[in-house]
């Protein structure tokens, strides 16, 4: 009777170290592959950079950029300065996070729209961005005042763009309008290494 409890008792460790050796295996697993899809989306350029040569890390995002870097808003402002909130440090992390999250969905899915628009929640950061940077316009010079998004939905005033739509990406409805955008872009290259783009390509 003793002799089959120390059967149990040994089979119970085993099993139990063999459980710990399977759980840490497939935290490893999932880690690793958390990791490669992280460094494959170049998502650190996007997290602690604020270079607008990373968005154009989705090819989607090419006639965006060659529209901002020939326009104005080119020569002074960068993709976060309008695109994410600037109030303070935790909301810009926080939406950027979001937001970045949001489009990483979208380039899995391959769910993204031929011609991007700006959501609900975007174009309040981005209406709150242009007041930000243009306060001393809109108060003295041609006193507009100050309008914020969900007035102009309210038909309380005007959205900045309804009047300025071509300021910060000239004319750009659909990837059309920019045909040879991708030449005209620093798009990266592949992160893929050579060997496994020839593997998975056979």
């Amino acid at each position: 009777m003793l002799m089959n409890m120390r059967k149990i008792t040994s089979l119970k460790d085993k099993f139990s170290y063999w459980q710990k050796v399977g759980l840490l295996v497939l935290a490893g697993v999932i880690v690793g592959l958390g990791l490669l899809f992280f460094y494959l989306l170049r998502m650190h350029t996007y997290v602690v950079g604020d270079d607008p040569a990373a968005c154009v890390n989705c090819h989607i995002m090419a006639p965006y950029y060659a529209t901002w870097s020939r326009s104005s808003h080119g020569r002074d402002a960068t993709c976060n300065d309008c695109h994410v909130p600037n109030g303070n440090i935790a909301s810009h992390y926080l939406f950027k996070g979001m937001d970045g999250m949001k489009h990483v969905g979208y380039f899995v899915t391959h769910g993204e729209r031929q011609a991007i628009m700006a959501e609900e929640a975007s174009s309040e950061v981005i209406m709150d961005n242009c007041i930000r940077c243009h306060t001393q316009l809109n108060t003295e010079f041609v006193k507009t005042g100050r309008v914020n998004y969900m007035m102009a939905r309210r038909g309380e005033g005007m959205a900045c763009w309804d009047c300025h739509r071509n300021v910060p990406h000239g004319g750009m409805n659909t990837l059309s309008g920019t045909p040879y955008a991708e030449s005209q872009v620093p798009i990266p290259p592949s992160p893929v290494p050579e060997w496994l783009q020839r593997l998975v390509g056979k």
